[in-house]
């Protein structure tokens, strides 16, 4: 029986070749798997064009523990932090600068409505003591496509430092270093490389990260510390997900095999379009307008029936096959459908078969 096809933002399917790299053990103070993840942080630079001027400090955990991790090195504790916030990663990144004790301010627009720089650049002209401004490039909660590129003009232009949540967008959208100034852009290994989950990344401008020694809230996520043990020993500080970066490591090696970002970008575009037109055809609206869509995961409004409720609609379709998302919106009624994972065109058509099903099934079709 085919396992069920995960239309999820990550944890994500994956392909036979990435499970199978997790079937070997690794000793994490052994010389091979300290190559393989010098490997593995060197091509997550490589993937941004990073390599002359940032370096990736992996850690253990989540996309959201780097996220921390990030916020807590680079935002000194008497810096202030901007978040641009949109969607629910956005209030999730100023809850952790609260939490840790981080100066911040919030400039927040509707969940369907991208952050407008001009609005960035007159916060920032307003409030000198802005230190940094933290910015979600795709935020998952919609699939919303944050303008990164205009938004790190504006911080540069005003001297202020960015740090960029790139979970959903990392691997699949274009991102070069060498056109858009950041500190810190942040990742994860169950995204859009389709590694599993378990390991989280910063691409950090290496002067940034050094300057940052001693700010770190957390023993566990003090990035420099880390980042010097691995240069200095190849190991990690402590227990690393060896599995983890082994299946990543596979995932990487498949991902340029298929072409690398424009490649992964085509597949996931195709992916969409296919989704949003099937989608279309049964009636179902999309959340955002089709400009602000990014290919990751893609919002729709839940049919419009009385008896409508998520956990039935989840458990038809996951009877068929495949896994959805819950929304994540408060006001308004919806589903999500990720167009990401080791997955293309053909599964999309099966799922918009099996969703069609799934509503005749309940009687929620019109």
């Amino acid at each position: 029986m085919r396992e069920a096809i995960l239309l999820t933002p990550g944890p994500l399917t994956t392909s036979l070749a990435t499970k199978t790299a997790m079937l070997t053990d690794w000793g994490s103070w052994d010389d091979s798997f300290n190559a393989l993840t010098a490997r593995v942080c060197a091509d997550l630079v490589n993937i941004v064009h990073g390599g002359d001027t940032h370096v990736c400090v992996p850690l253990q955990g989540s996309g959201t523990f780097a996220v921390e991790a990030a916020i807590g090195n680079l935002v000194p504790r008497n810096g202030k932090l901007l978040v641009l916030v949109n969607g629910a990663y956005g209030r999730r990144l100023a809850r952790i600068a609260e939490m840790i004790g981080r100066p911040f301010a919030i400039y927040e627009a509707a969940d369907d409505t991208p952050p407008n720089p001009a609005e960035v650049a007159a916060r920032l002209a307003a409030d000198p003591a802005i230190s940094h401004v933290g910015v979600i490039h795709c935020e998952t909660s919609t699939g919303i496509l944050n303008p990164l590129a205009e938004i790190a003009d504006v911080v540069a232009r005003a001297g202020r430092r960015l740090i960029v949540d790139s979970m959903s967008a990392y691997g699949a959208l274009p991102i070069d270093a060498r056109e858009i100034a950041f500190d810190a852009l942040i990742a994860s290994s169950n995204k859009c490389l389709e590694g599993v989950p378990g390991m989280g990344f910063i691409i950090v401008d290496r002067d940034a990260l050094l300057e940052s020694a001693g700010n770190s809230h957390s023993l566990a996520m003090d990035l420099v510390d880390q980042y010097l043990y691995l240069q200095k020993t190849g190991q990690w500080r402590f227990t690393p997900p060896t599995h983890v970066v082994a299946a990543l490591a596979a995932a990487l090696d498949q991902y340029h095999l298929e072409g690398g970002q424009p490649a992964r970008l085509a597949r996931y575009s195709a992916n969409c379009r296919s989704l949003i037109s099937g989608m279309g055809r049964l009636g179902l609206k999309l959340f955002l307008e089709p400009s602000l869509q990014a290919p990751i995961i893609v919002t729709f409004h839940a049919p419009n029936h009385p008896d409508y409720d998520f956990k039935r609609f989840y458990e038809a379709v996951r009877a068929r096959g495949f896994v959805l998302y819950p929304g994540k919106l408060t006001a308004v009624e919806t589903f999500r459908v990720g167009c990401i994972g080791a997955i293309d065109s053909a599964e999309i058509g099966q799922a918009v078969g099996v969703v069609a099903d799934a509503l005749a099934e309940l009687g929620w079709t019109h």
